[in-house]
């Protein structure tokens, strides 16, 4: 591990508003600010809004620099990249942020039911292979339904084409409703300050002309949910910060 690393790690230890828990930590001592996050920590009533796959943190700390009035943790298991955000916001003093690192399957570990009113997924690998690894997939969105307030939203921003027709046909097989959902979010006609939000990952799609897309519906309980049996174009493309690329991503 590099110095740069190793120096992150230590910075982040001693961060008030970072809570790192792995798996064995968490069985052996819990979370004591499971369903207390606003009493205990935030010391206040406002609802929680989650950033999963938070990377850098970019969405976390924008949302809640434009949403002083609302509770924003960013979750991610890479903690170097986690430092940003968290460096940023301690910085600024900002009293509405908290960023866990651990792995996003662990969630219901961290949060009582009904203690989450909205989850932001922002450019998620779309795991075209692994519908099980899929943050919009039927295991993720029973796990989510572990913590979200009754008229709970998940929103979706993301350049993958796959990603996004894969959740559109998710959500109409389960019949969540669609507070907007655009597959050109910039030339939707769309004015909205929290969409404007750009991340590292969205302003070099950004810069290769490819469109963002955007989603945002509410996920309702079910008794059961369940895949939705449809064939998806795969996308041409890998991510910058994935191994396998494309001539695209590769700029060659």
């Amino acid at each position: 591990m590099g110095k740069n690393k190793l120096a992150k790690f230590e910075d982040m230890a001693g961060f008030p508003h970072v809570f790192e828990y792995p798996f064995a930590r968490l069985q052996a001592e819990g979370f004591e600010l499971k369903g207390h996050w606003n009493e205990r920590f935030f010391k206040n009533n406002n609802p929680v809004v989650l950033e999963l796959g938070c990377g850098k943190g970019e969405y976390t700390v924008g949302l809640a620099r434009l949403f002083p009035d609302k509770n924003f943790i960013g979750i991610d298991i890479k903690g170097a990249r986690m430092w940003t955000g968290a460096k940023d916001s301690l910085e600024r003093g900002m009293k509405n942020v908290a960023f866990i690192r651990t792995s996003i399957e662990l969630i219901s570990s961290f949060f009582a039911p009904g203690e989450v009113s909205e989850i932001w997924l922002t450019f998620p690998d779309p795991q075209m292979k692994k519908v099980n690894k899929r943050l919009t997939s039927t295991r993720f969105m029973s796990l989510y339904r572990q913590i979200l307030a009754k008229e709970g939203i998940i929103h979706l921003k993301t350049d993958s084409n796959f990603m996004y027709t894969y959740t559109c046909e998710m959500v109409k097989a389960h019949g969540f409703p669609v507070l907007f959902s655009t597959n050109d979010l910039y030339h939707s006609g769309l004015v909205d300050e929290i969409l404007s939000i750009q991340t590292y990952y969205e302003q070099q799609w950004l810069d290769r002309g490819l469109t963002i897309k955007y989603i945002k519906f509410v996920c309702e309980d079910r008794e059961q949910f369940i895949e939705p049996d449809v064939e998806i174009e795969l996308d041409p493309y890998r991510s910058f910060n994935r191994s396998k690329r494309s001539a695209l991503a590769s700029g060659k």
